[in-house]
């Protein structure tokens, strides 16, 4: 936990997730327990204006709704010494992750990802807001389907080109930046967030992104230069009119979001898919299954007092007001007891999954506590005799129901 702060305003800080031009993000959590994703900014983007620009755009930002492909803003604070804000924490991997570790996507689920973030980017469009810095690192593949992040930033996005060489722009930004940007335009316009999903579909459709090089003058160079053609090689037949359009290099050129949703339909109609079922299919080809982030306090004692607690609990069954008579003394019922054990969640053995080796900005990393361990949780005895009163409620109500057929 060397350099990592303890607290950010009211959130305890878990975890660092990753890095980035604009940054560092952490996992937190919010005093009731909640996992959130909080990323402070850059002590070389503040500035009096920044941080009003920044201010405004957090509370516009909390007003978008409509859709479910943009992490949910929760609050900020620009006047801290570093700004920061916190935002939905989406488990996951990003797309470049995937890509990186995976392969490209074959191209009807890049289709589905296209029409999916085309329709989060409607909604952030909607109230006058740009996203402005859309790549690979910023999409999430969760397991109800890909994600925006690091939405609600475009104050600090709007810097002359003398900025882009620092540490982490390179990496993404840069490579993916539209070309009106690239000449130091920073009043850009809806446009520019259509090019840059253009390029996150190329890099989940090929791996390689529009314009590369080794150095971040040559790529920008490259973007800048209405003569030099985006690098479409590998990309599927089925995606090069939609995607060679939305990287036109004259904003005019490229299509609206719209129209991007049209093309990526045209191809998955094509392809036999409906978008709800290439939905399903692009979240079973990249959403890994993974639970909550849990706190590191969370240790396996504390739940077993917990269990402990609630066997003491359950001693004197007769007070129970919805226990019939007890009927005479029999045999353990294991069956009934297996039961019980299921439907109340108290299971023999839990098996906790180990965090991702390498975090990412989203990953679900459990806490140290619990990393690769198994929470031993015993089973109450029950007592002999009759079932629990959970039980033959439940044995009551399905005779009643079996007894009407019209239910």
């Amino acid at each position: 936990m060397n350099g990592v702060p303890e607290q950010i305003g009211r959130y305890v800080v878990e975890r660092e997730l990753g890095l980035g031009g604009m940054g560092e993000v952490y996992l937190a959590f919010s005093p009731a327990g909640d996992p959130v994703a909080v990323k402070l900014i850059r002590p070389d983007r503040l500035d009096p204006v920044t941080r009003a620009r920044f201010e405004k755009e957090a509370l516009i930002a909390r007003t978008v709704v409509g859709t479910n492909r943009v992490a949910r803003f929760l609050e900020a604070d620009p006047y801290a010494e570093r700004p920061w804000l916190a935002m939905e924490y989406v488990p996951g991997q990003t797309l470049l992750a995937h890509v990186d570790g995976h392969g490209p996507l074959p191209a009807p689920l890049v289709a589905s990802l296209g029409a999916l973030l085309a329709e989060g980017l409607q909604a952030v469009h909607a109230v006058r807001l740009l996203h402005r810095d859309l790549k690979p690192q910023n999409v999430m593949l969760g397991v109800y389907g890909p994600v925006l992040i690091d939405f609600g930033l475009g104050a600090f996005l709007d810097t002359a080109k003398d900025t882009l060489s620092h540490s982490g722009m390179i990496i993404g930004s840069v490579r993916c930046m539209p070309p009106e940007q690239a000449l130091g335009r920073t009043k850009v316009k809806e446009s520019a967030d259509v090019y840059g999903l253009g390029t996150v579909l190329l890099y989940a459709a090929t791996g390689h992104y529009p314009y590369d090089g080794a150095r971040w003058e040559a790529i920008v160079g490259q973007v800048a230069n209405p003569d030099h053609a985006p690098d479409l090689s590998s990309l599927s037949e089925a995606l090069v009119p939609l995607i060679s359009s939305m990287l036109a290099h004259d904003p005019a050129d490229r299509p609206s979001l719209d129209a991007v949703m049209t093309g990526c339909t045209r191809v998955l109609s094509a392809a036999g898919l409906s978008p709800m079922a290439a939905r399903h299919a692009l979240i079973d080809a990249t959403a890994a299954d993974k639970a909550a982030p849990t706190p590191a306090s969370t240790k396996p004692a504390v739940w077993e007092r917990f269990v402990e607690q609630a066997a003491e609990l359950g001693e004197d069954e007769s007070v129970s007001p919805l226990d019939s008579p007890p009927p005479a003394a029999s045999e353990p019922d294991e069956e009934n007891t297996a039961e019980v054990a299921k439907a109340t969640g108290v299971i023999e053995t839990t098996d906790v999954p180990n965090a991702p080796g390498s975090p990412v900005i989203g990953a679900s990393p459990q806490g140290p506590g619990l990393q690769g361990k198994e929470c031993e949780v015993p089973v109450p005895a029950r007592k002999p005799g009759r079932p629990p009163a959970s039980l033959r409620v439940a044995e009551e109500l399905r005779a009643r129901y079996a007894a009407q057929a019209g239910l």
